[in-house]
């Protein structure tokens, strides 16, 4: 049975869910509340945020890329969101524009990767603090009340029970799994992350490939922070602090290689589900919030040596194959 459960799911993938069923049994334990439907349902909603900038990681980690400024650019289009609203501009030009920022703020991203050869690491960390700095300029650092009925009600409207911002998340990783596992595009990201010199001379552009990569990553920031906007009935300059982080540990914990070419949808969509568990369970217990930091850091620490050893099993069953195939 262990060895269907393995061929079926994936041996990483099972490691991950007995990893959550850990976590909601522990936290059950120590409070009772926490294995409820509402409890649950809560999770999913704090999941949608990290999980859709959770996507944006796994096309780019898996292409080799990274990017440390989904935080600053989800609080931006929130901000952005809600000021053009309360300015009088209808719900769909506010809502394109924003997006329209967000695909902006992409290519920045991919220009300074493809064109000035800044590390992703650095680049992203540059446009982290200018997106910030406009979050606080456009609202002069106050947060911009929504009372616009129809943008509020995205963030309380349920669909059979579940909130709409669940419903975006799920619809997201439909489709951009989709798109990662089955066409051509997808197949791309794996080649230029595996080796990039490699899938060029194989007829792939890889600028072209990481400049959709962090296009995807604006747009899914921008409709993240449209509706974490909505949920808070405002657009907040100080929002989603860190939020990279938490989305580039789910993604190394669902299995997505840090140096690239490994990784799947599916992963990520267990390792968002056990991070935001596990946030959630140290909010339900009481635990401090300094203390907090250090438990977010120490999985991400997990995750980081989890892809090492994923990452010397690979290398070692390839020279094996190698030795065998010799």
């Amino acid at each position: 049975m262990k060895d269907k459960l393995k061929r079926m799911v994936g041996g990483d993938k099972l490691i991950l869910l007995s990893a959550t069923v850990v976590i909601f049994a522990l936290f059950t334990f120590l409070n009772k509340n926490y294995f409820s439907w509402t409890n649950f349902v809560n999770i999913l909603v704090a999941s949608s945020l990290v999980g859709l900038v959770s996507i944006g990681h796994t096309y780019l980690i898996i292409a080799g890329q990274n990017d440390l400024s989904p935080g600053s650019l989800a609080a931006f289009s929130g901000v952005l969101a809600a000021l053009l609203v309360s300015r009088g501009f209808s719900l769909p030009v506010s809502f394109a524009l924003t997006v329209a920022a967000g695909a902006l703020v992409g290519v920045f991203n991919a220009i300074m990767v493809n064109r000035i050869k800044l590390e992703a690491f650095i680049a992203t960390l540059v446009t982290q603090s200018i997106i910030r700095g406009f979050a606080y300029i456009l609202c002069n650092g106050k947060p911009v009340a929504i009372s616009n009925k129809v943008f509020i009600q995205i963030g309380k409207e349920r669909i059979l029970d579940i909130p709409v911002a669940v419903w975006i998340m799920v619809v997201a990783f439909l489709i951009f799994g989709f798109i990662l596992a089955k066409t051509r595009f997808g197949r791309s990201i794996y080649a230029i992350g595996g080796n990039k010199d490699a899938a060029r001379l194989a007829g792939l552009n890889p600028k072209r490939i990481v400049l959709i990569s962090f296009i995807m990553m604006g747009v899914l920031c921008a409709i993240g922070g449209i509706v974490f906007a909505a949920r808070m009935n405002s657009g907040q300059p100080a929002a989603n602090v860190n939020l990279e982080f938490d989305a580039i540990t789910a993604v190394i914990l669902g299995g997505v290689s840090f140096t690239g070419g490994v990784g799947s949808m599916g992963g990520t969509i267990i390792g968002v589900f056990l991070i935001q568990a596990f946030n959630t369970g140290l909010t339900m217990v009481n635990v401090p919030s300094f203390w907090q930091y250090v438990a977010k850091g120490a999985l991400l620490l997990f995750a980081l040596t989890s892809d090492f050893i994923r990452k010397q099993n690979r290398e070692r069953q390839l020279l094996e194959a190698s030795k065998r195939n010799g």
